[in-house]
């Protein structure tokens, strides 16, 4: 039998039962994991994709957010429903039913892609301190080992203060982009035409390119690991057919209005780029942004230190919290495929050690060039493109196993329909790494 996925907060949060208490309080008492797993579609590499996207094209790429973000509900109500209905999370389903030598192969894959997911939040981090402190890029580098302090500060609380911390976070930077935006003052016409379908889409080929990036930026393996895992923190009766349900009805609506903040904190990044520089030039770097917000010749009567500052602070607190969700999930992929279990501290040092290494290699190479350095992002976004359909395919098996799910299970037509979305996404990723 295996063992619980991610036994410190398994089943550590009392949900009321089928039969008591107001639809309210149950939802309260469920939410909570969607916010962690939101966090990783706000990451450094969604923030240069949207702000790209609406540099260079305005709001057009507004319906590709949108159209992402739909399919990103429908992977992770998959990755919902195999934690809740299975009590196991992704890594130990699909360790049970491949041998040792694929179990092992498919082990370090992901363990490259957790890497890759680690290095965004380190190299948007140090992009941050730079920022706001002036640090040298090496030295934000090299700070972000303390990270790991911040994961255990915040994990001695327990999962329900965490993911109300995170929720805090995420709040934090939807108000500060709003406020932006706000004092942009964009056509709301315009934006509402950017969510209509325009065919400029797939005939103007950078375009298109661009709009393959921000999906590919969107849905990431990381988060499906996660959500199967904490959407068995609840504690609730198994045994009770009634029970689940109504598990899988709240935790999904949870995880529905958290990726609708995602969508909403992603499209004001697009918004805010399509208003304050578009016609300015292509603006490729996180940096670049910071510097043009308080550049009367771009922004004109807008520029204003305040926002270049609010802007890198939103950095930081993305960057930070995203440390807990990748150890998370790092322990998630570790244990389930060779059942090795260490201390989440030991971990995080684990992770952040290797993926430094590469890092600094690089970053030595390129002697730290601002521009090149911030590039590492859309590397570790081809390494996630590579590991996605390892992830997500074999998902849509399990959850189709009438066997394993029960009633469940997903419907031929669901089936039929999330295995066209992940060939859809993953010849997606393809054409944008070719």
């Amino acid at each position: 039998m295996n063992k619980k996925s991610l036994d410190e907060i398994n089943g550590s949060v009392k949900v009321p039962t089928v039969y008591e208490s107001a639809f309210w309080q149950k939802f309260l008492a469920y939410s909570g994991p969607g916010a962690l797993v939101a966090v990783g579609y706000m990451d450094p590499g969604n923030w240069l994709t949207s702000l790209s996207g609406g540099g260079q094209y305005g709001y057009q790429l507004l319906v590709v957010l949108f159209c992402s973000i739909l399919i990103a509900m429908v992977m992770q109500s998959l990755s919902i429903k195999l934690g809740v209905v299975t009590r196991t999370d992704l890594a130990q389903a699909i360790a049970s039913r491949v041998n040792k030598p694929v179990r092992l192969l498919l082990w370090i894959l992901n363990e490259i892609a957790m890497m890759a997911t680690d290095l965004t939040g380190v190299v948007g981090t140090a992009v941050a301190l730079k920022l706001l402190f002036g640090l040298p890029l090496v030295a934000g580098v090299l700070l972000t080992i303390a990270d790991v302090l911040v994961v255990l500060f915040f994990l001695r609380f327990g999962i329900r203060r965490i993911e109300f911390i995170v929720l805090f976070a995420i709040l934090i930077v939807g108000v500060i982009f709003a406020t932006e935006v706000c004092r942009a003052h964009p056509a709301l016409l315009a934006i509402m035409e950017g969510f209509v379908p325009h065919q400029q889409i797939l005939t103007n080929h950078a375009e298109l390119l661009l709009s393959l990036g921000i999906i590919g930026a969107t849905i990431m393996p990381h988060n499906i690991y996660l959500h199967s895992a904490l959407a068995q923190s609840r504690r609730y009766d198994e045994h009770d057919p009634a029970q689940v349900t109504e598990t899988l009805k709240f935790a999904n609506w949870d995880s529905i209005i958290h990726l609708i903040a995602a969508l909403i904190v992603n499209a004001l990044l697009l918004i805010l780029g399509g208003t304050l520089f578009f016609h300015h030039g292509n603006l490729t770097s996180l940096q670049e942004v910071f510097y043009a917000l308080k550049n009367p010749g771009i922004v004109g009567q807008l520029a204003n230190p305040l926002m270049s500052w609010l802007f890198a602070f939103a950095l930081l607190i993305t960057g930070l919290i995203s440390s807990i969700t990748s150890t998370l999930s790092g322990q998630i992929v570790m244990e389930g495929y060779v059942n090795i279990r260490l201390p989440l501290w030991k971990r995080r040092l684990l992770t952040r050690f290797v993926t430094l290494i590469p890092i600094l290699i690089i970053g030595f190479i390129i002697r730290f060039n601002e521009h090149q350095f911030e590039q590492l992002i859309i590397y570790a976004q081809v390494v996630l493109s590579i590991a996605l359909p390892f992830t997500l395919f074999p998902l849509v098996a399990i959850t189709s196993n009438r066997q394993l799910m029960g009633p469940h299970v997903n419907r031929r037509w669901q089936t039929a329909i999330c295995y066209a979305l992940v060939a859809l996404i993953t010849g997606l990723n393809l054409a944008a790494l070719f």
